[in-house]
């Protein structure tokens, strides 16, 4: 599982040109889940998400109770070392990504997180102000090894 987390002032997400999620200060999270996840790497990366210390003053979503706006992006499997096109053979169908994608809201949610969220799979236009800015790439194939 890998998971851009961005430090954003406020972000949207709006599907058909209707606003679906909104957050103020807090994290953007999109989220791509390869073939091999499951529920370990769905605990690792939530427990994770809530307790980085990204946030201004190296404060945590957990420490100031900052919202997640979660967004599916299988395109973060994308894999371009070669011609033109990528490949997004990494990435996991959707009937694999899609639980694994509302257990890990799920997962955020039961850690005290407020979450909001994009819609999986539809075409969505995410649009956010990123504070800092703040970005850092998360993998959770580290459960495997750390714990």
């Amino acid at each position: 599982m890998r998971a851009v987390l961005q430090r954003v002032s406020e972000a949207s997400v709006t599907v058909e040109g209707r606003t679906i999620a909104s957050i103020g200060p807090g994290l953007v999270v999109l989220l791509g889940v390869t073939h091999t996840d499951g529920p370990a790497q769905v605990r690792w990366l939530a427990r994770k998400v809530r307790d980085v210390r990204i946030l201004r003053e190296e404060r945590s979503v957990g420490d100031v109770g900052a919202p997640v706006l979660v967004v599916s992006q299988f395109t973060l499997y994308g894999d371009a070392r070669k011609g033109r096109r990528p490949t997004w053979q990494a990435a996991a169908p959707g009937p694999v990504s899609e639980p694994l994608y509302e257990a890990f809201c799920a997962e955020l949610t039961a850690l005290g997180v407020t979450v909001e969220r994009g819609i999986f799979g539809a075409d969505m236009s995410v649009a956010l102000v990123n504070d800092g800015p703040t970005t850092l790439l998360l993998e959770a194939a580290e459960a495997e090894r750390t714990g």
